[in-house]
């Protein structure tokens, strides 16, 4: 049996180059973009991935963002205090500190998923990206520097006007309308009693 044979395409020769050589004609013509960087500081998106910044006092020491990085490269000391009983009678509490929390943007690979599992909102991405060092060790950066990110972390951004009220605020809310509501009838000053002539 005779294979089919491949229809045979005719080729112009050079008909690659010539649509290269285009593509590069198209390019010359365009006008340049450039970014004029450091002078000029670039438009960064506002979900830029720069630095992650700590709020220290969200933080409770719970260490799912030690334990989910893949990478390895948050470090978190802490230690145990005794907290006193708030009413007589009480047990003592104990509660964790954080001693020590860094983060070594050397090994860092942006991924986020720290700042995702934090259940205590301690981690934000901030949009800075101006923190090379020249010695590598600089990198790893201790909680006193992570805090400083924070200040650089943007608001989050304005709730959606169609958007459902969460539960806790609809919640709040009615209860403020139920005790302004019992409040009113209280506040009404009486009324005088018979005519006017």
């Amino acid at each position: 049996m005779a294979e089919p044979s491949q229809p045979t395409r005719s080729r112009i020769p050079g008909s690659g180059l010539a649509k290269g050589l285009a593509v590069t004609l198209r390019t010359m013509t365009r006008k340049t973009v450039t970014e004029q960087y450091p002078d000029a500081q670039p438009d960064l998106p506002p979900r830029t991935r720069g630095v992650i910044g700590l709020f220290e006092e969200n933080c409770t020491v719970c260490m799912l963002c030690a334990r989910e990085c893949p990478d390895w490269c948050i470090y978190i000391d802490s230690h145990k205090e005794t907290v006193p009983a708030a009413a007589p009678g009480g047990r003592e509490r104990s509660r964790n500190v954080l001693d020590r929390f860094a983060i070594d943007f050397s090994l860092c690979m942006y991924c986020g998923i720290c700042i995702e599992v934090c259940p205590f909102d301690a981690l934000f991405w901030s949009p800075e990206f101006e923190y090379a060092e020249t010695d590598i060790r600089d990198l790893t950066h201790e909680r006193d520097k992570l805090r400083e990110w924070m200040w650089t972390v943007p608001a989050p951004p304005a709730l959606d006007p169609g958007a459902e009220e969460p539960k806790e605020v609809a919640a709040a809310r009615k209860t403020a309308e139920k005790l302004a509501a019992a409040q009113a009838p209280q506040a009404a000053p009486e009324e005088p009693q018979g005519g006017q002539a």
